[in-house]
């Protein structure tokens, strides 16, 4: 129609939002919160421990691959990253046996110093040895001469001054939580062809007979791990079988078994590698 305008029709459509508090940034927050407390524990329990370990999770962190390499292998060293020049980290294996090697320096001197400062002990001085090996700590109570120096000839029967001895021996073993061999060892004279009694169970009666003393002494039954009867096959003096010196007590405090070792207690009293003696 004249003078009449077109109407124009418009259609808005408007898109429905959910209200901002329906939206997923708290997650992000809390997930953050919940880093920040994980590593805030983290660094509580880093803080807590001695410095070896803190050097060795540095040495880790630094350089995984060469940690574990010298982990396993255990000789090889590895360097640290935030460390100085030249200066290298140990791996956790050599930390451990460092310990073990201190823990039983510490022992041997301790009982040095209590068999000197007996004045009925301190003659043994010369027949009591204690010595540091491939396979751990060693103490050897060994007969000279041919004198009685700890049990009667031909028995298991320990002498007064044997008891004394085992005694202070077994106080100061009471003190760690070491697993305990106890070897008893003869030379070769024999009792004789028809005798029903031999050096295998004179060897193995003396080495209980100590194992009873150092038990009286305070050791625990349970660190005692074995008991060995050697007869003459594990001589001190290969080249004269019947030297008095291969009558002795062996009383072995072995190393931990570390990954890739063998393990120290199958190794016998008569380890020719020796790590440290004690004066």
């Amino acid at each position: 129609m004249p003078g009449k305008e077109k109407q124009i029709i418009r259609i808005v459509k408007r898109k429905k939002t959910h209200a901002a508090h329906h939206g997923g940034s708290w997650k992000v927050a809390y997930a953050d919160f919940v880093t920040a407390m994980m590593a805030f524990f983290m660094v509580m329990w880093l803080l807590s421990m001695d410095q070896k370990m803190k050097d060795a999770i540095e040495g880790y962190f630094s350089n995984p691959v060469g940690f574990k390499k010298g982990f396993s292998a255990g000789t090889n060293i590895i360097s640290s990253g935030n460390s100085p020049a030249g200066e290298v980290k140990p791996p956790l294996r050599i930390l451990i046996r460092t310990a073990e090697e201190k823990k039983f320096g510490d022992l041997a001197k301790d009982l040095r110093t209590r068999l000197n400062g007996s004045p009925d002990l301190r003659a043994l001085g010369a027949h009591i040895e204690a010595v540091q090996t491939k396979s751990g700590l060693r103490i050897e109570l060994i007969e000279s001469g041919s004198g009685q120096t700890f049990f009667r000839n031909g028995s298991a029967e320990p002498l007064p001054i044997t008891v004394a001895a085992l005694r202070l021996i077994g106080a100061e073993l009471s003190r760690l939580q070491t697993p305990i061999i106890i070897e008893g060892h003869t030379d070769s004279q024999q009792f004789g062809s028809s005798a029903s009694y031999t050096n295998w169970e004179l060897s193995s009666d003396r080495a209980n007979a100590a194992r009873r003393l150092v038990q009286a002494a305070g050791v625990d039954p349970s660190r005692i791990v074995e008991v060995r009867g050697m007869a003459d096959r594990d001589l001190r003096v290969p080249s004269n079988p019947m030297d008095p010196a291969n009558r002795r007590i062996s009383i072995l405090l072995p190393f931990t078994v570390l990954p890739g070792e063998a393990d120290p207690a199958e190794a016998v009293s008569g380890d020719a590698e020796i790590v440290k003696r004690s004066s």
